[in-house]
């Protein structure tokens, strides 16, 4: 196994134990408290404990141990939580997918972390089927139903398995997970989180305006494989021994059903799902009386949805953080949604933030400069990458990336992502990955990607495309050119024919030029 970079943004914590023992806790001390709901399934933590050591004794009788990859290619369900718990306890490293990836980009990122097992949701089977024959893959493993020719069932595994606890020596500086996500060169890098990174998020949410506790009952929606579905408020509610609902596939009606039913109390959603929300005509008719946070993530939330969900007497909060921070970095509080919109808001408690100058010294207050972060939910390193780690953890903190300025009352604005990456519904997309796609285009001789706003994704990206002579591509051929080459979040929404690129003295594009051009930013 590649072993994780040495740098720390924070005081070594070396001290037994991992994520799995939130759940073995609190099975032993409260076994008959509810845990988790999927659908028609209710586990207490004592049922929800039972079949997390089932699955981890069944991946031991696999070979499976402390330190390799597994992959987990499935939507929210009970199949994922128990799987990543089973990971947590044998010190395997789960590796959420993104089940909207192309079969190309999940194959490259499952060679580049050696992933030895995939646990796959038979939905996905023609997905999987696309990735399987060019894998290492030791192990296929179907959460339901019937399983690919020479894979294993996941429920015949569990019943095969005893209830024991694995007994697996970790400690918080451990890898748990491992998520990707793209640099600028447009490989993906994985970015390998420790169990202690979790952990220092609960406290963060604990201290935060967006505060949960134990008697809260989370809804979760957000996707798993993304780090704010995953670590925001699901793991944080699993540490302290709150309630968990989970629903496959955001539908607004069905949300705001559940929200009554299950008396939610906490709700973290993407903006685009949020104005889907506010959208429906029977907003109103549900009994919404038990909320007591909503929090919105992955891009700014309009102005408009604060403000319908504030009138009806809902705390809003915005948050900001990245894959890298474990999701949380900042939060912009519900008193501030409205008056400081377009801000990050400060630091969570046990993060640090500075805004730096290319020699990383500090600016002053409403100069732009590169946000840099530290504290104990930083990740540990990207995978097999040590120029990347050593090129963003410079002096013992994390260089974003992200150009951002303060103002006077402390509040972060982030005012453009130097890597130019643009996020759309949540999902990150790299304009250089496109590009490169793009380029193999037989009608294209330059292009350059942009962000560019939309009502309900945040952003969507739009290809400024010079055409070779006598070319004229359509958006159609560029569309259906891109499928299977590049997950759908990615393909661009709009297209733009020009002569020329503009680019600077040394040849390099402007793209805030053709941001200024083409959104007016």
């Amino acid at each position: 196994m590649s072993q994780p970079s040495s740098f720390s943004t924070h005081q070594d914590v070396h001290y037994l134990g991992g994520v799995g023992d939130w759940i073995t806790h609190h099975a032993t001390q409260d076994p008959q408290r509810m845990a988790l709901v999927f659908g028609d399934l209710r586990l207490t933590y004592s049922e929800l404990n039972q079949r997390i050591n089932r699955l981890a004794n069944a991946l031991t009788d696999l070979g499976v141990g402390k330190g390799d990859r597994v992959a987990l290619l499935m939507l929210n369900g009970n199949h994922f939580i128990e799987s990543f718990f089973a990971c947590a306890k044998l010190g395997a490293i789960a590796l959420p997918l993104n089940y909207r990836l192309s079969a190309g980009e999940i194959g490259f990122i499952l060679g580049d972390a050696g992933a030895t097992a995939l646990l796959y949701q038979p939905a996905l089977a023609d997905l999987f089927r696309s990735i399987r024959q060019n894998t290492a893959l030791r192990h296929g493993i179907a959460t339901d139903g019937e399983a690919e020719p020479g894979d294993h069932r996941y429920d015949a595994l569990m019943d095969a398995a005893p209830t024991t606890e694995p007994s697996v020596l970790l400690d918080q500086n451990d890898p748990l997970m491992m998520m990707y996500t793209s640099g600028t060169t447009g490989k993906p890098k994985g970015a390998l989180l420790s169990h202690g990174n979790p952990t220092w998020l609960t406290a963060n949410m604990v201290a935060s305006d967006a505060a949960i506790s134990r008697d809260s009952v989370i809804l979760t929606i957000a996707p798993l494989f993304h780090i704010g579905g995953l670590a925001v408020h699901t793991l944080a509610a699993f540490n302290i021994g709150a309630k968990v609902v989970l629903h496959a596939q955001f539908d607004p009606s069905g949300t705001l059903a559940t929200v009554q039913q299950e008396r939610i109390t906490e709700l973290f959603l993407l903006p685009a799902m949020w104005q889907a929300l506010t959208q429906l005509p029977h907003f109103d008719d549900y009994n919404l009386s038990s909320l007591r946070s909503l929090l919105s993530g992955g891009a700014p939330c309009p102005i408009p949805v604060i403000e319908f969900l504030q009138k009806r007497g809902l705390a809003f909060q915005e948050g900001f953080g990245m894959t890298e921070t474990c999701a949380g970095a900042c939060i912009l509080s519900s008193g501030d949604a409205v008056r400081k919109n377009g801000s990050v808001g400060k630091p969570l408690v046990y993060v640090q933030m500075r805004i730096v100058d290319e020699n990383d010294q500090d600016v002053p207050p409403g100069e732009v400069g590169e946000l840099i972060l530290r504290g104990p939910t930083m990740f540990l390193s990207y995978w097999g990458r040590p120029d990347a780690t050593e090129e963003a953890c410079r002096n013992g903190w994390f260089h974003s990336g992200d150009l951002a300025r303060r103002d006077q009352e402390g509040f972060y604005y982030i005012v453009d992502r130097k890597k130019d990456m643009l996020i759309s519904g949540g999902e990150n997309v790299y304009p250089t990955e496109v590009e490169q796609v793009l380029y193999k285009h037989e009608q294209i001789l330059e292009v350059a990607v942009i962000g560019v706003p939309d009502d309900k994704w945040g952003e969507v990206p739009m290809a400024i495309v010079v055409p070779r002579d006598g070319q004229t591509p359509t958006l159609e051929s560029l569309r259906d050119f891109c499928d299977g080459k590049l997950g759908r979040f990615k393909i661009p929404k709009h297209l733009a024919l020009v002569d020329e690129l503009p680019r600077n003295a040394t040849g390099k594009i402007l793209k805030r030029t053709l941001r200024d051009r083409f959104t007016g930013a």
